[in-house]
């Protein structure tokens, strides 16, 4: 294999590779016969099917396979021996070869490099472990919304206009331009005057109402509304109030508890409190995650590869778009003109893949990897995220290793954080849960 070096500029560079055409007909050759060896033709017995007639049915076929080989093994070779990493798929160009007709194989090859990383002194590392107790007061918080969620309704005898807080039994039927449309038409539907749930004008159109009385409602659906069709469009509802209603919510005690699954409201105290611990932990370690990745953002001292950087800002400018359609845009973000937004994202892509390729290396050099039965134990937790159909999702992720290996990612990055955050001298500071949960904007 000859190879000649063609660009060097920054992280980009660029070899043309030369493969002599006896190196690959020993290749095509070798391969042939083994083709030859597997054929099943009328007239031959297995295993005697000449190599002649295997290159006359399979020779173009075959040769491709073996120029694809020789491509992938040569780039591998010739990025190894220069102590080169790839930071992402090389572009090939084909300049001779392609066919099978005496000629050597000859192609130009182009990538972006990883850069040089050095790993920072992280001897000094100190970090504060922001942690919460959880309250009687959030238990009983807790135990109310449920309470809530139990609430029964207790029909109001008196016949008076509704007002709020009371919950009104109707049936409506949504329509736009007069004609009715689907999954917009219901009956005995409770609606609690001031109260959560529905297109926002909805309820506050039916206060007043009396049982028995019928009205036309104007509403306007929200422009992030599930259904697309009816996403920001008008609609009417005609109104039918049936029943005036009270909502008793259930009382707090063992019945509650075991109404749900639970042997005493003891037991079901102590889970509510260990589900609160847990998103406590959750958030305390974004924390200390978000301050060790600011404190390594420091010391990520080297080029990224443009290439990764652009495919990185891609997909965060995929959400950003995402969010101005939906009208979802953080009110800082929709301040700014599109050129300043852009490039306030494109720092934080180029800040991901920084620390992205910081981590890796450090991972890297300290032996880190994923197990087999932790990706196992990944791919088993997203199946669970899709009830009923978790067989599917384990075909898939079967069928489809490349989308295991997606998994792998996260997992990786966490171990490497975990292995940092033991390095580092860690105190631990109390604060409130609203102290925990103010987390900065991410631009990690």
């Amino acid at each position: 294999m000859q190879v000649t070096e063609t660009l060097s500029e920054g992280l980009k560079r660029g070899f043309t590779v030369t493969v002599p055409a006896a190196e690959l007909e020993g290749k095509r050759d070798a391969r042939l016969k083994e083709v030859a060896a597997n054929l099943n033709l009328p007239g031959f017995r297995p295993g005697k099917v000449p190599v002649s007639l295997a290159r006359q049915r399979y020779g173009a076929a075959v040769w491709g396979e073996v120029i694809e080989q020789a491509v992938s093994d040569s780039i591998r070779a010739v990025f190894d021996e220069r102590g080169l990493r790839p930071a992402g798929q090389p572009q090939v160009d084909l300049v001779s070869g392609q066919e099978d007709n005496g000629k050597d194989l000859e192609f130009k090859v182009e990538s972006e490099i990883l850069p040089e990383i050095a790993v920072p002194d992280l001897s000094g590392l100190a970090l504060t472990r922001l942690k919460a107790t959880v309250s009687d007061e959030a238990v009983e918080k807790a135990l109310a919304d449920i309470a809530q969620r139990g609430r029964t309704f207790e029909v109001i005898e008196e016949v008076r206009p509704a007002a709020k807080g009371d919950v009104v039994a109707i049936d409506f039927v949504g329509k736009r331009d007069g004609v009715p449309f689907d999954g917009g038409t219901a009956e005995d539907v409770n609606v609690e005057i001031g109260g959560e749930g529905f297109i926002p004008g909805f309820a506050e159109q039916i206060e007043g109402m009396k049982p028995g009385e019928e009205k036309i409602i104007t509403v306007t659906f929200p422009a992030d509304y599930g259904a697309a069709e009816l996403a920001g469009q008008e609609a009417t509802f005609d109104i039918k109030a049936k029943q005036l209603k009270k909502a008793v919510d259930a009382e707090i005690n063992d019945e509650l508890a075991k109404s749900i699954g639970f042997e005493s409201l003891d037991q079901l105290k102590e889970l509510i409190s260990k589900q609160i611990s847990g998103e406590y932990d959750q958030l305390s370690r974004l924390r200390i995650k978000r301050d060790l990745l600011d404190a390594l953002a420091g010391k990520a001292d080297f080029e990224a590869p443009a290439g990764m950087v652009e495919s990185e800002f891609q997909q965060i400018w995929a959400r950003v778009e995402s969010d101005r359609k939906a009208g979802q845009l953080d009110d800082e973000d929709k301040e700014k003109d599109e050129d300043t937004l852009r490039a306030d994202y494109r720092k934080i892509a180029e800040r991901r893949v920084k620390l992205g390729l910081l981590l890796a290396e450090i991972g890297r050099k300290n032996g880190i990897t994923v197990t087999p039965e932790e990706l196992g134990r990944a791919v088993r937790a997203e199946a669970m995220r899709y009830p009923g159909q978790e067989q599917q999702v384990f075909e898939f992720f079967q069928k489809n290793p490349q989308a295991a290996e997606g998994l792998r990612g996260p997992i990786f990055e966490n171990k490497v954080v975990d292995y940092l955050i033991e390095l580092a001298t860690v105190t631990d500071k109390e604060v409130t849960p609203d102290e925990l949960s103010d987390i900065p904007s991410a631009d990690i």
